[in-house]
């Protein structure tokens, strides 16, 4: 680098290195930092009483004890801070004969440790399944609010062996909702779904994601949207509003859209998998970097290890929440990757991503939560650095942002073939405690990939209000949930929801979303609350006004103006009018309160109460 900007780069990066150095001279190690420091051999990776890691030859009795006594801890505590990650070391689980059968509750992570999903096998069902919210448990059953779970890299093999009634036979249950992922997995033997059928109704679901797997018949049931991506399905069965496919051997064809409402593209755009923890034949721990690749289709894994580099764990500084940011800070600017431990981290200054490639990399939904206005975590405007499996909570001092990706009018290494990428990054404004923030996501570097995230300003939690919905809207204030100024920026899997203004403003060019959901906030107090300028409302999807060129593929806004039902708002999708701006398969919903009266720039009819959880569609905007 010879120019004068490059210059000061350098000489900043020195500096922060040699202040760096001095912090972790003086400073107490621990972990892998302190293991190189001294020059002793590494012992075991010391990941908390958080993680629990089973070995084939433990008895399926012990392994099925302790899951089962986290699903049972797990499967109402929507809003704890209890964090769990159970990983499965190479070899196989459960017989024909006794099967390990477990379900998944809130902020769990399971995941099997081999190089190839197909080197740990579960014999038996891993499931999830509806909660039954009245009448002691046995009515107003769904999967609504089935949020913050995580599946990944092993073999199951679909066994009901000794379940009873609808639960016996090879179907295996998994009724989720957002923030929920599947990730590299073989799943033969049976019927995948994604509905829970067994229980009193409705049934709803409103999920997901399927990433890098290969699976058999899926039932898609009741999942209102679903994004699958660069995988394999015998079948799919069923769509509601918005199910889409990019990459998927065996995806259905779109043709008939609206009547199924499916989007298929026949490779994704832009993707890279999501870092993922192995344990090699010698022993040793690592963690596979998959790499960016370009226009795909099907499992990264059908020939052999996923392309990419692999890290040895040493390389990584594993924190857990007692961990002081400074600590974090200094390990991350000696040229350390961060592994994060499961647990509630409490974030007074932002944690700094600053070179090429660094990794973040966070298991068992561990979570950073701002305190004093802390943005808690920040990447530079570097190529290849990767955020992954971690959620980030506003605290109850307004944060200016919650990530943010690159500087504003900052300088911009960033790299169209190693793309920065968010992996399973999820947000959230209130729920488990009043929350406040002006934007919860910022991209301002270009060539970033978001791979699968939630954004979301609560619509419920435990937050103690008094005043109801009233109250939420002025005490966990969201404004903007998803801000992109970066060029060239792809996203697969966008959820966002709820915020006071744009839930998503994308004002960079050439960007790509495969894939968006959005329901409107629910809590507007009056039609004076809910205005931009003079238009009624906020638009759920806005591209700004100079952008040239973008495409959507696959999107719906929803509404439930709950706290008003008289609220309308203008448009569900507000774009430039021009033909380098292109919508594919759009579509407004209403869920029983509110009006949206456009789809997209004055276009379509309105979603209003007499078409409840009736879609109404565009399929191309602007038409061809």
């Amino acid at each position: 680098m010879t120019t004068g900007a490059g210059r000061r780069v350098r000489r900043q990066f020195g500096r922060l290195f040699a202040i760096g150095l001095a912090v972790v001279t003086v400073g107490t190690l621990s972990g892998t930092a302190a293991q190189a420091h001294t020059n002793k051999p590494a012992p075991g990776p010391d990941f908390g009483s958080n993680v629990t890691i089973f070995d084939p030859s433990m008895p399926v009795e012990q392994i099925q004890a302790a899951l089962d006594a986290a699903a049972t801890k797990q499967t109402d505590a929507e809003m704890s801070t209890d964090r769990y990650a159970f990983f499965f070391k190479p070899g196989t689980y459960g017989t024909d004969a006794k099967p390990l059968q477990f379900k998944i509750g809130y902020y769990t992570e399971v995941a099997g440790l081999g190089a190839s999903p197909d080197d740990v096998v579960i014999n038996g069902k891993i499931e999830v399944y509806n909660r039954c919210l009245a009448d002691n448990g046995t009515s107003n059953c769904l999967a609504l609010v089935n949020f913050w779970r995580t599946l990944s890299n092993l073999s199951l093999h679909i066994n009901g062996t000794g379940q009873q009634g609808c639960r016996a036979g090879n179907t295996n249950f998994w009724a989720v909702s957002q923030a929920v992922s599947l990730r590299r997995l073989d799943v033969t033997g049976g019927t995948f779904s994604l509905m829970d059928y067994c229980t009193a109704g409705p049934q709803y679901a409103s999920g997901g994601f399927i990433a890098d797997s290969r699976f058999p018949t899926v039932l898609n049931g009741s999942q209102q949207q679903w994004l699958t991506r660069n995988s394999k399905v015998d079948s799919w069965t069923n769509a509601v509003w918005n199910q889409v496919f990019a990459g998927v051997e065996g995806a259905p064809d779109e043709s008939a859209f609206p009547n199924p409402p499916y989007t298929t593209l026949a490779t994704t755009p832009v993707s890279r998998e999501k870092p993922y923890l192995f344990v090699d034949a010698k022993g040793k721990w690592n963690v596979r970097v998959p790499s960016a690749q370009k226009n795909t289709s099907g499992v990264s894994w059908a020939n052999g290890i996923t392309p990419g580099r692999t890290v040895s764990l040493n390389d990584f500084f594993i924190a857990k929440p007692s961990d002081p940011v400074w600590l974090i800070n200094a390990n991350l600017l000696l040229g350390k990757n961060l592994l994060l431990t499961p647990g509630v981290y409490n974030i007074g200054q932002s944690i700094n991503v600053l070179w090429p490639n660094q990794v973040v990399l966070g298991v068992g939904h561990a979570t950073l939560t701002a305190v004093n206005g802390a943005t808690p975590l920040k990447v530079a405007d570097v190529p290849g650095a990767i955020v992954a499996g971690v959620t980030i909570d506003a605290g109850t001092k307004e944060s200016k942002t919650l990530l943010q990706v690159g500087n504003k009018n900052g300088l911009n290494f960033s790299s169209p073939s190693n793309p920065t990428t968010l992996s399973d990054v999820y947000f959230r404004v209130g729920g488990p405690h009043v929350g406040k923030t002006d934007t919860a996501l910022e991209v301002n570097s270009d060539n970033v990939l978001i791979d699968h995230t939630w954004v979301w300003r609560a619509d419920h939690g435990i937050e103690g209000f008094t005043g109801g919905d009233t109250e939420r809207w002025n005490t966990n204030t969201g404004r903007y949930g998803a801000v992109i100024n970066g060029d060239n920026v792809t996203a697969t899997g966008l959820f966002v929801e709820h915020f006071q203004k744009f839930n998503t403003t994308w004002n960079g060019n050439g960007g790509t979303t495969v894939l968006y959901q959005n329901e409107l906030p629910y809590d507007p107090p009056t039609q004076a609350d809910w205005m931009n300028g003079t238009e009624n409302g906020y638009p759920g999807y806005k591209v700004g006004d100079k952008v040239k060129t973008h495409n959507l593929y696959g999107a719906g806004v929803y509404v439930f103006n709950q706290n008003n039902p008289s609220i309308h708002t203008e448009n569900g999708f507000e774009v430039p009018n021009r033909p380098g701006v292109k919508l594919h398969h759009i579509m407004t919903v209403n869920l029983s309160a509110g009006v949206i009266d456009h789809v997209v720039n004055g276009v379509g009819e309105a979603a209003d109460t007499t078409k409840i959880g009736v879609p109404v569609f565009v399929t191309d905007y602007p038409a061809p």
